[in-house]
Parts: structure tokens; C-alpha cells; sequence
């Protein structure tokens, strides 16, 4: 199996992945690097304990407050059209932003990486790791979202 990296790349860009990954975001305040990593983690045959779960979840959350979110409250924010200020210059300095949130998002999936267990024989239930990941990170779980990601990722 690939990096994780490469394999979120490819994940992301199958159809209707970007846009349960958004609503999983977006709806239900899920993180989406953290779900990545869990179904990642599942395909190339890797247990995710309690710890390894925990340890994630610290991982995320302390990287989402200190550079996710805020790089990407600025990028949203900058989607908004400003009367004094040129559309072409808002959304290049938006473009710019957005690169960042990419690069820390990228930073975070090489660290989830960097601690994740080695592979331990084949394939896991891929629902049943986000099912696990996001039960780690809130007390909602959305089974049903969880569930459409599930059906879209790749194999």
C-alpha cells in the first residue's frame, strides 16, 4: 500500500469522496485527515486500538487549533467579496491560504502516519475504523455519513 499522503490524494478524488468528506466536515464538526487516516489505516491491514485512537485524536485536535482551522477560517473568510478591494488580488492571497491549509493538512497526515501501527496481515473493515475514529474524536457519530465515505473510497 502507498504512503498515506499519495493515498488520501487519490481517496479525495474519487467521485463523491470531496463531497462526503464535507459533510462529514462540515455537518457533523468530524475531521476529515483523522477519517483518512482511519480508513487508510484499515486497507493496509492496520488495528487501531483505543490507544492508537486516542493518540490520533490528540494529534488532530491540537493541530486543527493551532494551524487547520485557523488557516482555514481565513480562507473562508477571504471567499467573501470585498467592495474596496480587487476580486483578482482577494482570491490569490485566498489561493495562497489555501495552499497552506493543504500543507499543514499534509503535515498532519504525515504525523498520524508516523504513529500509526504496522500492518498486521490483511485488509479491515474500512467502516468500522471511521466508525471507531469518529466515536474517538466526538460523542456524535454520523453513521450514515460515515457510511456513504465508506462506499466511495477507493479500493
Amino acid at each position: 500500500m502507498t504512503d498515506l499522503w499519495s493515498w488520501a490524494l487519490e481517496a479525495y478524488a474519487a467521485e463523491g469522496v470531496q463531497e462526503a468528506c464535507l459533510a462529514l466536515q462540515d455537518s457533523a464538526d468530524q475531521d476529515v485527515p483523522l477519517l483518512l487516516w482511519a480508513a487508510w489505516a484499515a486497507r493496509s491491514g492496520r488495528p487501531l486500538d483505543e490507544d492508537a485512537l486516542e493518540a490520533a485524536c490528540d494529534l488532530a485536535r491540537a493541530w486543527r487549533e493551532r494551524a487547520v482551522g485557523p488557516l482555514r477560517a481565513v480562507r473562508r473568510g477571504l471567499k467573501v467579496r470585498h467592495p474596496d478591494l480587487d476580486d483578482a488580488a482577494r482570491e490569490a492571497v485566498r489561493a495562497q491560504v489555501k495552499a497552506a491549509e493543504l500543507a499543514a493538512e499534509r503535515a498532519l497526515l504525515e504525523g498520524l502516519e508516523a504513529q500509526s501501527p504496522p500492518s498486521a496481515g490483511p485488509p479491515l473493515a474500512t467502516l468500522d475504523a471511521l466508525i471507531a475514529a469518529s466515536r474517538a474524536w466526538s460523542a456524535r457519530v454520523p453513521r450514515a455519513l460515515l457510511q456513504t465515505l465508506a462506499e466511495r473510497l477507493p479500493d
